[in-house]
């Protein structure tokens, strides 16, 4: 009798412990059925804010004649800006650098022997933030022009913004998230299956890059700002439940 009993509850164990896996095994199965899909969103734009400075200087012997000549540069400089169409209200004159410049001497050891001072070089930069971007654009190219004043002025490359970024970016976002959704769609649709409910969404990375350019993209997000003509590119990571 024991022996039966025994056997009746091994069984039974046996049963309770088969349907326990089994339901397991169901639900994981039943929880990892998602489909996970990356949408991207593309937008060409051109930029509308554009940043462009250079540098000019001057050099004396004496102090007070240097920054004669200095300001004499920079009213020679301010006129040739405003005649050309930019106001006087959007040059920014940095501060003037002051450095004491040396002509070193060495013996054949090389060990300084003298030091003789050369003057004083001052030089300042000036920058133009402007919404007229192909006028700035413009300028930087001939003001060069300067040099026939008598001016050595060194001019940087423009850097090239969007004022609108934060709309466009949410016009990506839309646009990468209707797309997200078409491909989850077509998934569920060539398994047999159908598209539930949205479980999880992140944004990726976000990246503006150089039109037609080589420009290699970061993991990071990558932000050009030495084009007029860009790019910008956001993907969204979404997951939903399969049904």
């Amino acid at each position: 009798m024991k022996s039966h009993l025994s056997s009746i509850i091994t069984a039974a164990a046996v049963v309770v412990a088969a349907f326990i896996l089994g339901s397991a095994y169901q639900n994981r199965y039943r929880h990892s059925d998602v489909i996970t899909v990356t949408g991207l969103g593309s937008k060409d734009f051109t930029s509308d804010l554009i940043v462009w400075s250079g540098s000019f200087h001057k050099k004396s012997i004496d102090l007070k004649q240097a920054y004669s000549e200095l300001d004499a540069a920079r009213e020679t400089i301010k006129s040739y800006m405003v005649s050309n169409g930019i106001p006087a209200d959007q040059l920014i004159f940095s501060a003037i650098d002051i450095e004491q410049q040396f002509d070193n001497r060495y013996d054949d050891s090389g060990n300084l022997v003298a030091s003789i001072f050369t003057g004083y070089r001052l030089q300042q930069s000036v920058q133009v933030e402007s919404r007229e971007v192909d006028k700035v654009e413009e300028i930087s190219r001939r003001v060069t022009e300067l040099i026939n004043s008598g001016i050595e002025f060194y001019s940087n490359s423009p850097n090239y913004y969007y004022t609108k970024l934060a709309e466009l970016k949410i016009e990506m976002i839309a646009e990468a998230t209707k797309d997200a959704q078409i491909r989850a769609s077509k998934i569920a649709e060539n398994a047999g299956g159908s598209l539930g409910d949205l479980k999880k969404a992140d944004m990726g990375v976000f990246q503006i890059v150089g039109q037609n350019s080589s420009e290699d993209y970061s993991w990071g997000g990558s932000f050009n700002t030495t084009s007029k003509n860009k790019t910008a590119n956001i993907t969204v990571n979404l997951e939903y439940q399969s049904r």
